[in-house]
């Protein structure tokens, strides 16, 4: 188990939260749909679609708990991987097995939180197509349930500032799924285990991402 001074910070996860709130209604237009379906107690997986740089202050910003968040080590360079670090954030070398990463995140699942991943593993068409394994360790190893979100904004190009970026006052759709497991509960994590589970978690991003964009028109 981790030692809790190495764990990311659960309070400036919760003042993370705060401050996604305020920027991310204060530049867009956030919809949140299904919010209810997330469990309010006990270790979570949130497993996102990512196709916009806002995608995860996004979902920080309008998940009804604070949530920890997986990022590329690139991202942790001067005052902004300080700033990070401050809110609880988890620094994530790519290229390798992190086993530090990996400890910190299972550190957030022991003692109850949540842990935000974006499964296909960097931004890009957001359709779930190409998962990485992660997800399916973390939830197998932990026990924890899964909740599919999907992060929707337009995708025409004018008025965008930038283009990996809505327009800005654009409306957002952030449609949370049902929670579900994998794995057989014991935490068994053999390669047949490992696969049948990233098969599983697959199907069920999927299907949310289309019955999101149905429901939204997106």
């Amino acid at each position: 188990m981790s030692r809790p001074d190495t764990l990311p910070s659960a309070g400036g996860a919760a003042a993370g939260r705060r401050l996604g709130i305020g920027l991310m209604r204060g530049l867009w237009k956030p919809r949140v749909l299904g919010a209810w379906q997330v469990p309010a107690t006990g270790p979570l997986i949130l497993a996102i679609n990512h196709s916009h740089n806002i995608d995860g202050p996004m979902v920080m910003g309008t998940a009804p708990r604070p949530v920890h968040f997986l990022i590329k080590k690139e991202a942790f360079s001067g005052p902004l991987g300080a700033f990070l670090r401050g809110i609880g954030q988890v620094e994530v070398d790519r290229t390798s097995a992190d086993r530090t990463a990996i400890t910190r995140a299972l550190g957030v699942l022991e003692r109850g939180g949540v842990l935000g991943i974006f499964p296909e593993g960097t931004r890009g068409e957001g359709d779930f197509a190409s998962l990485r394994a992660g997800l399916a360790y973390f939830a197998v190893r932990s026990g924890a349930q899964i909740v599919p979100v999907a992060v929707l904004g337009s995708t025409d190009r004018q008025g965008r500032l930038v283009n990996a970026l809505p327009p800005l006052r654009d409306r957002v759709d952030v449609v949370f799924g049902a929670p579900f497991t994998v794995g057989d509960g014991t935490g068994r994590r053999t390669r047949t285990v490992l696969d049948e589970a990233t098969v599983r978690i697959q199907e069920r991003l999927t299907a949310h991402l289309e019955n999101a964009r149905r429901s939204t028109g997106r």
